[in-house]
C-alpha cells in the first residue's frame, strides 16, 4: 500500500511525498517525477515501472542462461523508458528500451547468450502485461575479452 499525510488543499501546495509499504519488507521512499512537482531524491511510479521491467528480464535471463550453461559474472541495465503526454495531462509509456550489458564467463557461447535475451523478454510477466513494446539491446562481454564487445542483434 502508499501512506501519504496531508492536508492535500491545492495542486502547488500539497506534498507528492509518500511512503510505499508492502508487509514484511523494506519501505520505498516515493515521490511524483520532479517534472510534476516531486521529489527527484526518491523513487517514482514511473522509474518503478521501468526498474521491475528490467529486473524481471535479469531474472530471467540470469534462469535461462544456468539452464545453458552460461555463467554470468556480471549484468548491468540503464534501461530507460520513453512517454508521451496529452493534451490533457495524461499520459503513457510509448516504449522501454532495456540496455542489459553481460559478461559471461569464458568458454560462455555469446550466440546463445543474445538468443536469451529474446527468451528472457517472452517470459517476463511484466513485460507481457505491457501494452507498449519492451524492447532490449543486450551487449555481451566474454570474461578475458573487455576489449571485444558482442552487441545484440
Amino acid at each position: 500500500g502508499v501512506e501519504e499525510k496531508g492536508p492535500a488543499r491545492d495542486y502547488k501546495g500539497y506534498s507528492r511525498n509518500h511512503v510505499i509499504r508492502v508487509a514484511g519488507k523494506a519501505d520505498l521512499m516515493g515521490s511524483s517525477d520532479p517534472g510534476f512537482r516531486g521529489d527527484a531524491s526518491r523513487h517514482n511510479p514511473e522509474d518503478l515501472l521501468v526498474a521491475s521491467l528490467s529486473a524481471c528480464h535479469m531474472l530471467w535471463f540470469l534462469h535461462l542462461a544456468t539452464v545453458n550453461g552460461i555463467v554470468v559474472l556480471g549484468y548491468e541495465d540503464p534501461a530507460e523508458g520513453m512517454m508521451a503526454e496529452t493534451p490533457d495531462g495524461a499520459g503513457q509509456f510509448t516504449r522501454v528500451i532495456l540496455r542489459p550489458k553481460v559478461t559471461i564467463a569464458a568458454g560462455g557461447n555469446v550466440e546463445t547468450a543474445e538468443h536469451l535475451h529474446h527468451e528472457a523478454n517472452k517470459m517476463c510477466f511484466i513485460a507481457r502485461s505491457m501494452n507498449f513494446p519492451v524492447d532490449h539491446a543486450p551487449e555481451i562481454l566474454v570474461e578475458g575479452e573487455e576489449a571485444s564487445v558482442h552487441p545484440g542483434r
